[in-house]
């Protein structure tokens, strides 16, 4: 018997038939788990959260510097004033 990582509920699975990659559901927490290992079989939680929290990064990232790879104005004009 296989138990879910997330919420630790058992999950129906015949081991010798689950492959590594595949991808299973818990009937519970209904998390995605991934096969990351086989004999004996691990699971690894998929976040749908990923997706989201990456897109989140690159639009920090994309306010930190300007299209053109330049700083934002106000910024630039804040690090001249700490040079001069």
């Amino acid at each position: 018997m296989i138990r879910c990582p997330e919420c630790s509920a058992e999950i129906d699975v015949d081991e010798d038939e689950v492959e590594e990659g595949e991808i299973l559901s818990c009937p519970e927490c209904e998390s995605e788990l991934e096969v990351s290992q086989i004999h004996p079989v691990h699971l690894n939680v998929i976040s749908e959260d990923l997706d989201e929290d990456e897109e989140d990064e690159e639009e920090e990232e994309g306010e930190e510097v300007g299209e053109n790879g330049d700083l934002p104005e106000d910024e630039e004009e804040e690090e001249e004033e700490d040079v001069g």
